[in-house]
């Protein structure tokens, strides 16, 4: 390649836009590259590739934002809640669980807008028509690989209640195991992990 395809090359993959997001560079998009994109749709960019995010509906995000509200009403410091926040699993991998808990303890919120991973202590996904697989295996497997301890999994049950299935970091497997005395939560959700907390689950959908 002449000096002068290159530098073109490297100013075409500077960062995406919505006229070249669709061709990443070899070794795919970074955070750096893509956080600023601006597209007609939500995305994730995965192992550095952008991907349309599927649409939820209004039982999902009924859910999130009801948990949302009740870790926020038991949270204590030095933990934090936020909802749809970035945590960046690698320069190529940031991902927005749709609940997450963090170690906010020396946190900057004025310059970072993408979490370490490290500070995270839990996260939630409420799983969805377009996005099942990534809530039922790729993510939960990127959480346990980063070492996050918990993981909470809400799927639809029965006369539309959330069922939440909670999970422990086992670190000698390396990954989520149900807990071990109540590894469903059904109408109720009774936890001491990572802080106590009690939430009626019927009715953040009444």
């Amino acid at each position: 390649m002449g000096a002068a395809m290159a530098a073109e090359a490297a100013e075409h993959w500077e960062k995406a836009t919505p006229d070249n997001w669709m061709y990443p560079p070899p070794g795919g998009w970074t955070y750096d590259q893509v956080k600023e994109l601006v597209l007609p749709f939500d995305w994730d960019l995965v192992d550095g590739a952008i991907v349309a995010r599927g649409m939820t509906s209004q039982w999902h995000d009924d859910v999130r934002d009801g948990l949302l509200v009740a870790l926020r009403q038991a949270v204590r410091p030095p933990y934090r809640v936020n909802s749809e926040r970035c945590v960046l699993f690698g320069p190529k991998n940031p991902t927005k669980p749709d609940v997450v808990v963090f170690n906010s303890e020396g946190f900057d919120r004025h310059s970072v807008d993408c979490l370490p991973v490290q500070r995270v202590v839990l996260a939630v996904e409420v799983v969805s028509e377009g996005s099942r697989s990534d809530d039922r295996f790729r993510k939960p497997g990127m959480y346990a690989d980063a070492g996050i301890e918990c993981f909470w999994r809400v799927e639809l049950g029965e006369e539309d209640v959330p069922e939440l299935h909670e999970y422990w970091l086992d670190h000698e497997k390396g990954r989520y195991e149900p807990r071990p005395d109540r590894p469903v939560h059904i109408g109720r959700l009774r936890t001491h992990v990572p802080f106590p907390i009690e939430v009626d689950l019927r009715g953040l959908v009444e």
